[in-house]
């Protein structure tokens, strides 16, 4: 289980750093904006934070969701992970 973690979570937070290196630099975190509305007040480093985070879970759950989906229905079925 927790070697399939990691091998989850790894190739997600190199991604995710990948994604958050193209996103800024094209956008500049001082002129983000709450939905068109007032504009951010958090340094910029708290905004690269939550960034990465946020692709880093939405990488990550995708990864976890397809290894979950790849799971064979007989290994399913003999494991006991769904009532019968």
């Amino acid at each position: 289980m927790k070697r399939q973690a990691l091998i989850i979570l790894w190739p997600a937070f190199l991604v995710a750093g990948v994604l958050e290196t193209l996103t800024f630099a094209v956008v500049d975190p001082a002129d983000l904006r709450w939905f068109g509305g007032p504009q951010i007040d958090w340094p910029p480093v708290a905004i690269y934070s939550v960034t990465l985070f946020i692709y880093w879970f939405c990488i990550a759950f995708a990864g976890a969701l397809t290894a979950l989906l790849a799971v064979p229905e007989d290994e399913v079925n003999k494991r006991g992970y769904w009532p019968r």
